[in-house]
């Protein structure tokens, strides 16, 4: 049986039905130790570092992902990451890859583990896409702007990766060419990708 203070956080977390940081509940009168106890009893899941959900919503959504983009606000899921997102790889990531503008500080998070990579301006803006999880705001790049990137970043994640992903993306119809020649000029990479995406069309 929960005892009173575990009862109203329980409530408080079905309301809001979304990840909440700690300074949220303790702006709604939860303290930290009532978090704690939920968390032994099973009822709810710390995703990172102050950030916790209820058990069951953590089963609907991409944990790493969502706490990602609560704990870093300007990161855009990347590479590996968004291919793995967009199921455009047999890549199985073992961190968070999140695209940074030049100027921000890489975040340094206990959980989830992340990678950055800095974008210049014009690559960081183009083909976002918004998506949801557990009502958290998830930024992510298109399939087409995620495979021009690996290209652009073959040499730290590999060129086998990228042909992969251009493969699946093609296969998978994921995007047209038309997009890719968009981001392939945008990342700088379309002469490296030109020939591979010619001899798949």
């Amino acid at each position: 049986m929960l005892s009173r203070s575990e009862e109203k956080a329980r409530q408080l977390f079905e309301r809001q039905h979304r990840p909440m940081r700690t300074a949220e509940s303790l702006a709604a009168g939860i303290h930290p130790r009532t978090l704690y106890s939920l968390c032994d009893r099973g009822l709810l899941v710390q995703l990172s570092r102050g950030v916790y959900c209820l058990a069951e919503q953590a089963e609907e959504m991409t944990p790493d992902l969502v706490a990602a983009a609560i704990r870093v606000p300007r990161g855009i899921v990347c590479l590996i990451s968004a291919l793995a997102f967009h199921e455009i790889t047999t890549q199985v990531p073992h961190e968070v890859h999140l695209a940074l503008p030049k100027g921000v500080k890489p975040p340094r998070l206990d959980f989830p583990p992340v990678r950055s990579f800095v974008f210049g301006e014009r690559s960081y803006e183009a083909g976002i896409e918004i998506h949801r999880a557990a009502k958290v705001e998830i930024k992510v790049y298109s399939a087409a702007k995620t495979v021009a990137d690996c290209f652009k970043f073959r040499n730290r994640i590999g060129l086998d990766v990228a042909l992969e992903a251009l493969r699946l993306c093609r296969q998978r119809k994921r995007t047209s060419p038309a997009e890719f020649i968009e981001h392939a000029r945008i990342c700088r990479v379309e002469r490296v990708m030109m020939p591979y995406l010619e001899a798949l069309t």
